[in-house]
């Protein structure tokens, strides 16, 4: 007697992103969170951020390298995962249209709503402080092409790649238990939770961000959901970085640096009223102008 084959555990990543952008489109309650979320997207990244780059020196452009920075080698070959961020929280939300349906449906909009919130979040530090970093003009392969010329490179602290990666697989793990389904999706939460490391490691790969963009991302999420991010969650997160084959030779120091700047900006969060103080703090106290890392 045969027995019964077990049914393949669906992969989030098998999601086809356009699709999903298609039937979101369909459903009006949907399309009408996602056209609010690019709405805040496009006003406070681009619009912002090419605003400041036509205009210079209304806001101070402040950099925020680290040494240790010089660790991470720059790898061309992370572009793709590097840029995968987008489809990264759009497979999420087909995952849950394919599992779920309309059972999901006010849950996905909520999540498309803060990402919406999340940008304009950001931009609270932004419009006060602009920041980049050294990043090499690197044109052998035409992804960079595009990362150039889309992105004026001033808006590094916090990471709004790190945030939204740290959103879409903290968020589909609260949503997956509000629906009784952790035990089952287990293995999907660790997925997006592996992939949102991935996409984390890749922006320092390919010199996108500092070091200190990552803290700084962390921190803003501890502020913006503390529920979700702890800092008991943020020393796990921290803890999976640069853990695979082939990291950095001093990865140890990059994942203790990175947590160790996390818990100051949180102290200091602490000790005020007002989230954006210890990043406002940071920026305008940086090495070379009286300041500090």
């Amino acid at each position: 007697m045969r027995k019964k084959s077990v049914a393949a555990q669906p992969i989030i990543a098998d999601e086809s992103p356009a699709y999903t952008v298609f039937r979101v489109l369909c459903r009006p309650a949907l399309r009408t969170a996602a056209l609010r979320a690019a709405k805040s997207m496009v006003y406070n990244f681009f619009f912002l951020q090419y605003k400041a780059a036509l205009l210079p020196g209304r806001i101070p452009v402040t950099p925020v390298d680290h040494p240790l920075d010089k660790e991470i080698p720059f790898t061309p070959g992370w572009v793709a995962v590097y840029l995968d961020f987008v489809a990264f929280w759009i497979r999420m939300i087909g995952f849950l249209l394919t599992q779920y349906g309309r059972r999901a449906g006010d849950l996905i909009v909520d999540f498309i709503d803060t990402l919406g919130k999340l940008y304009a979040f950001a931009a609270e530090i932004y419009t006060k402080n602009l920041s980049t970093t050294s990043r090499p003009r690197y044109y052998g392969h035409p992804r960079f092409v595009l990362i150039h010329a889309a992105d004026p490179h001033l808006m590094c602290v916090p990471s709004l790649h790190v945030m939204v990666v740290i959103r879409t697989y903290t968020k589909f793990r609260a949503i997956i238990r509000s629906l009784g389904d952790e035990k089952r999706f287990a293995p999907q939460i660790e997925e997006l939770r592996r992939d949102a490391v991935k996409i984390t490691e890749a922006i320092l790969y390919v010199k996108q961000h500092s070091v200190n963009c990552v803290s700084a991302a962390m921190y803003a999420m501890s502020c913006f959901d503390p529920a979700l991010f702890s800092g008991e969650e943020a020393a796990d997160f921290t803890a999976e970085l640069f853990t695979r084959p082939g990291s950095p030779e001093k990865s140890e120091i990059l994942r203790a640096y990175i947590l160790k700047k996390y818990r100051q900006f949180m102290e200091e969060g602490e000790r005020g009223t007002d989230w954006k103080a210890p990043l406002l703090a940071f920026l305008s106290e940086r090495p070379g102008t009286g300041g500090r890392q």
